[in-house]
């Protein structure tokens, strides 16, 4: 694991779901040494006031549906400052490689020359669920489990998701970035032939302020969503974990 930061090197943190006390001890000493930090609007911003006083922070977020920073962008600073001879950060939210665009951060690093490191993070696909009481596998309900994006609608051009499948699967279903279009992928799921009454949970903000769990099943949890105004960030868990509530007490009948 990384100790020194090296100068004119990329080094990619994965920042947690949000509580800078889920952050790893490594990437703590990661922003601590940087000389530039790029960081998301779901990284572990509170940890920043460990970075040195003239450390270079820059913020890159992507807010849904309003202020965006460009990939190339993202990719264009990393590279900028790395040649300087600086020691870059990329706090990034969740894990690097979950969703949060680490294989392209790193190869456009990699095609400019800059030498990239890894720190990986505590994805929010299983601490969000986790933090909720619900566990992703559990092996009286679920052998296995499957995270998917929902940022795009199932039948869209652009999505390469078997829903089918998946519907089909009998393991947990994880859905990330899927607020929007919850309706049409629950939709789809039961068309598919899942069970209506298939347990359901949407976790919003997992363990950041105003965090709430709604339960329901696979028919009904988009409208309970909408009902509640539930906004990104958002996690969707369908299966029959869903029903499982370790904060307060399993349902009888459920061994542990």
């Amino acid at each position: 694991m990384i100790k020194e930061l090296t100068p004119g090197t990329v080094v990619l943190v994965g920042g947690g779901p949000g509580d800078p006390d889920l952050l790893t001890v490594a990437g703590l000493r990661a922003i601590g040494q940087a000389d530039v930090i790029l960081y998301d609007h779901l990284a572990p911003n509170d940890a920043l006031a460990d970075a040195r006083p003239d450390a270079e922070l820059i913020p890159v977020g992507k807010w849904p549906r309003g202020k965006y920073t460009p990939q190339e962008e993202i990719s264009r600073l990393l590279v900028e400052h790395a040649r300087a001879g600086r020691r870059v950060v990329r706090l990034k939210g969740g894990d690097n490689f979950v969703f949060g665009r680490g294989g392209e951060e790193w190869r456009a690093c990699a095609a400019a020359g800059v030498p990239v490191e890894v720190i990986p993070g505590v994805s929010s696909a299983v601490a969000a669920p986790g933090l909720a009481g619900i566990p992703v596998t559990h092996r009286t309900v679920s052998q296995g489990f499957t995270v998917v994006s929902g940022h795009v609608p199932p039948g869209d051009p652009r999505s390469t998701i078997d829903w089918a499948a998946l519907a089909g699967a009998h393991t947990t279903i994880v859905i990330l970035m899927g607020v929007k279009y919850l309706p049409q992928i629950s939709a789809t799921l039961t068309d598919a032939g899942l069970d209506p009454a298939t347990p359901a949970a949407v976790v919003m903000a997992a363990c950041m302020p105003g965090s709430r769990t709604l339960r329901g099943t696979v028919a009904d949890i988009a409208d309970l969503a909408a009902a509640e105004g539930v906004t990104p960030p958002a996690i969707t868990v369908i299966g029959g974990v869903a029903a499982l509530d370790w904060a307060h007490e399993a349902p009888a009948g459920v061994s542990t």
